[in-house]
C-alpha cells in the first residue's frame, strides 16, 4: 500500500493535463470583474489575467480556429471568438499557487503566447500564478542577493556533460576564508532542474530568510534527477536494484550520480563542510521519493532530510537502515491539505523512537508548487543549527 501510495504521488505532477480529458465545461460566467495580468505575463502583455476568486481569462486572436479551450486543472473551458477572431474564456476560480495550463487550438495543445514558459508536464509550456495571501516569502526584497549559477561538469557514471544550478548566498564572495553546508534539492517527474529556481523561487525564499536571520547561509544544488533519462555506463547501471520485470530499477538512477559525481565535483569546487552534519537533501514529489531511498540507501550521508509531497519514512525504515536515525538532525515530510497528508502522523510515530521528525501541512494547496514552495520555506529554518 505504502509502495502504490509514493508511486501515485510522484506521477501526479504529470497527470495533471492527463486526468479528465473529455471533461469540457462551458466558460465560467460568474467571475467577479476584477481581473488584473499575471505576474508570470510576458513584458507588455495584459492576458492571461487573474480575478480576485483564482478565476483565470485568456485571450487568442486565431481568426480561423474552430475550437480554442483553456486547458488546466483537469478541465477544458470553452473560449468564444468576437467578430475580430478574438476568442476569450474564463475558468472556475483555481486553488492558491502556480499551475501549468495550455491553450487547445482545434484539438492541438499549444502554449498561451502571453506567459512566459515553464518546465513541466515533461514539455515547455505556459503557467499561472494564483494569488495568495501569503506570497511575500518568496518575492524578490531589497535584500542582499545571492546568485543562482549555472553549472556544468563532466560525470564519470554517465560520460556525459550534465548541468544544475547551483545557488550560493549573498556574503559567499564577501567572505572567502568561510565554508557552507549544502542542500541537495530536486525536482518532481516530467520536470527538470529549472523548476526549483523559475516554479519555486528558491533563491528569493532564501535570501528573504537570510537576511531576516531565520536560516543560517547555505549552497544549495539543483540537479536534473529524471532517471530513466539518466544513461549510466555499464559498470554503474548494472548494479542498480532491480525492477519486478527484472530489468534495473531507474528511479535509483539519480542517486549514483549524486554520491559518486555530484556530491565529489561540490565539494571539489565550492568552500563547503564536507560531512554529514552539513549535508542535506530534499525534494518534491518524485524528487521526494529520491531523497528517501538515497538516504535510507547512504544512511550516514545526510543529517537533515526533506520529503515534500514525496511519501513517508516509517518507523520500519529508519529502523532497518544502519546508522540513519545517528546520523540524522531533522527528517522533515510535508504535503498539502488536499492530499489526504499522512505526514502528521508518520512524524508522530518517528519521535516516539527518537527520531527528530516535524510534519508540515500547506493548507489550501494539493500537489503543487505552493506547496513545495511553503515547505522549502519552513524546512530550511530548520537546517544546519
Amino acid at each position: 500500500m505504502k509502495r502504490f501510495f509514493l508511486f501515485a504521488m510522484m506521477l501526479a505532477g504529470v497527470t495533471a493535463f492527463a486526468q479528465q480529458r473529455n471533461n469540457v465545461v462551458p466558460s465560467f460566467t460568474g467571475a467577479v470583474e476584477d481581473f488584473k495580468p499575471s505576474v508570470v505575463n510576458q513584458r507588455g502583455h495584459q492576458y492571461p489575467m487573474v480575478n480576485s476568486q483564482g478565476a483565470v481569462r485568456a485571450q487568442l486572436r486565431a481568426p480561423q480556429a474552430n475550437s480554442v479551450q483553456i486547458d488546466i486543472g483537469g478541465r477544458r473551458y470553452e473560449m468564444v471568438k468576437d467578430e475580430n477572431g478574438v476568442w476569450t474564456g474564463t475558468t472556475e476560480p483555481q486553488d492558491v499557487g502556480f499551475h501549468y495550463y495550455q491553450l487547445n487550438v482545434d484539438g492541438a495543445s499549444v502554449p498561451d503566447p502571453g506567459t512566459i514558459y515553464f518546465f513541466g508536464a515533461g514539455r515547455w509550456g505556459s503557467g499561472i500564478e494564483i494569488p495568495s495571501a501569503d506570497m511575500d516569502f518568496w518575492q524578490v526584497k531589497n535584500v542582499p542577493q545571492g546568485v543562482l549559477e549555472e553549472k556544468y561538469y563532466w560525470a564519470s557514471t554517465t560520460e556525459t556533460m550534465r548541468h544544475c544550478f547551483v545557488y550560493l548566498p549573498a556574503e559567499y564572495q564577501k567572505n572567502p576564508d568561510k565554508k557552507y553546508p549544502v542542500l541537495y534539492l530536486q525536482h518532481g517527474n516530467a520536470e527538470d532542474e529549472n523548476g526549483w529556481g523559475s516554479q519555486g523561487h528558491t533563491a528569493q525564499i532564501l535570501d528573504n530568510l537570510i537576511a531576516e536571520g531565520k536560516a543560517v547561509p547555505f549552497i544549495v544544488v539543483i540537479d536534473y534527477g529524471q532517471g530513466q533519462n539518466i544513461p549510466l555506463i555499464p559498470q554503474y547501471a548494472s548494479k542498480l536494484p532491480q525492477g519486478q520485470n527484472g530489468a534495473p530499477n531507474v528511479s535509483d538512477a539519480f542517486a549514483v550520480v549524486l554520491i559518486n559525481d555530484i556530491i565529489p565535483m561540490i565539494e571539489r569546487e565550492y568552500r563547503v563542510i564536507p560531512d554529514a552534519q552539513h549535508r542535506a537533501m530534499a525534494g518534491l514529489s518524485m524528487g521526494g521519493g529520491q531523497t528517501r531511498r538515497t538516504s535510507m540507501a547512504n544512511p550516514t550521508t545526510f543529517a537533515y532530510v526533506g520529503l515534500f509531497s514525496g511519501g513517508v519514512m516509517s518507523v520500519e525504515d529508519v529502523q532497518g537502515s544502519a546508522g540513519y536515525k545517528e546520523t540524522n538532525k531533522v527528517l522533515f515530510m510535508s504535503s498539502g491539505s488536499k492530499e489526504n497528508p499522512r505526514v502528521m502522523e508518520a512524524a508522530e510515530a518517528l519521535r516516539g523512537i527518537g527520531v527528530n521528525a516535524v510534519g508540515y501541512v500547506s493548507e489550501g494547496t494539493a500537489h503543487e508548487w505552493h506547496t513545495w514552495r511553503r515547505s522549502l520555506y519552513q524546512f530550511a529554518q530548520l537546517l544546519f543549527k
